[in-house]
């Protein structure tokens, strides 16, 4: 074994390859890591669950251990695409605070961790292994997150407004997985979307000239929640 190496995590007799080289605490973490950088960058069927193994420096029994397949993985690393922002969205439902800042805080919220991801994983909502029924849960738990960002927008638009803003309670969920296309093309986490697109979404829903009170009591509601982070501005 190289000097250094660690056997923790990848079971008794199994020590690693190559000594720690990905980021994460434990050695599942770091297979979703390898796993999250070969998906986004070589293709999930392009990827062997071997290569996965190789890129951390465990054997692919190792691997083994911790996911009983590579469609395993696939899911684990979906389920933290939504892990925070579908709790934030159900407990947003029922905030005694106005709709246009629960939905303001959601987006931010959401386009910052889809931006701050090591690497764009959302992106492979796109691949058509999704359809199969093994993804069932996680694209209900998707839809949910859709409808729960509907219901704000919808409690949030301006009617009064421009004919067709009211058809528009269907885009902010959509906008803000622009953010997957736009690292996608750019080939870096776009700093300017994290409040470009959460101010855009008001704006389309007809509510522009309330962005600064809007965004401090976001702000405000999210710190409250224990979620803090930096926007850039």
């Amino acid at each position: 074994m190289t000097a250094g190496a660690e056997t923790t995590g990848v079971g008794p007799g199994r020590p690693r390859l190559e000594q720690r080289r990905r980021q994460g605490r434990t050695a599942r973490a770091e297979i979703l890591d390898a796993a999250a950088e070969l998906f986004t960058a070589n293709g999930y069927g392009n990827t062997s669950t071997r290569a996965v193994a190789d890129a951390v420096g465990i054997r692919q029994a190792s691997l083994y251990h911790h996911f009983a397949a590579k469609e395993d993985i696939l899911d684990a690393l979906l389920a933290e695409t939504v892990a925070v922002p579908a709790p934030l969205a159900e407990r947003l439902r029922t905030e005694a605070v106005p709709a246009v800042v629960r939905l303001y805080a959601l987006a931010w919220y959401d386009v910052w961790q889809l931006c701050a991801a090591r690497w764009n994983t959302a992106a492979l909502y796109a691949i058509p292994e999704l359809r199969t029924e093994r993804f069932r849960r996680f694209r209900l738990r998707r839809d949910e997150l859709r409808r729960q960002y509907e219901t704000l927008a919808a409690a949030t638009v301006d009617r009064s407004g421009a004919t067709g803003v009211s058809a528009a309670i269907v885009l902010p969920f959509r906008l803000v997985e622009t953010v997957v296309d736009i690292r996608s093309d750019e080939g870096d986490a776009p700093e300017w979307a994290v409040r470009a697109i959460p101010d855009a979404i008001i704006r389309m829903l007809g509510r522009p000239g309330e962005l600064a009170e809007v965004r401090a009591q976001a702000r405000a509601f999210l710190s409250a929640c224990g979620i803090e982070f930096s926007d850039g501005a």
